[in-house]
């Protein structure tokens, strides 16, 4: 499954898109076929007013069969916030692969 990272304003490394490749790539697992196109974007509002929230995640995700869905998450940290990101994708691929089933 390849996995798109885009650094906005993050200096990107080896560690982060390891650690992207390894929590969506798990998040993603049981319906890693179907799986059509994931794009990460990865931010940092420095110029926020809220310090402690200000680095985000946004996971764009196409699964054949289902709509594309988009989450977001943010934080201080980024290792955080790219797990927590990925386990909103994990609910709802969860969420729409049973849905899809119900239908059959």
């Amino acid at each position: 499954m390849q996995i798109q990272i885009n650094y906005g304003d993050i200096k990107g490394s080896a560690a982060v898109d390891e650690h992207i490749q390894d929590r969506v790539g798990k998040a993603l697992a049981s319906v890693a076929k179907q799986v059509t196109r994931i794009e990460v974007h990865l931010r940092d509002d420095k110029q926020k007013r809220d310090a402690h929230d200000d680095k985000r995640c946004k996971i764009e995700v196409r699964i054949g069969g289902i709509d594309p869905f988009v989450v977001e998450d943010r934080g201080s940290d980024i290792y955080a916030v790219i797990s927590s990101a990925a386990e909103k994708v994990k609910r709802i691929a969860r969420r729409e692969a049973d849905k899809r089933h119900a239908h059959r």
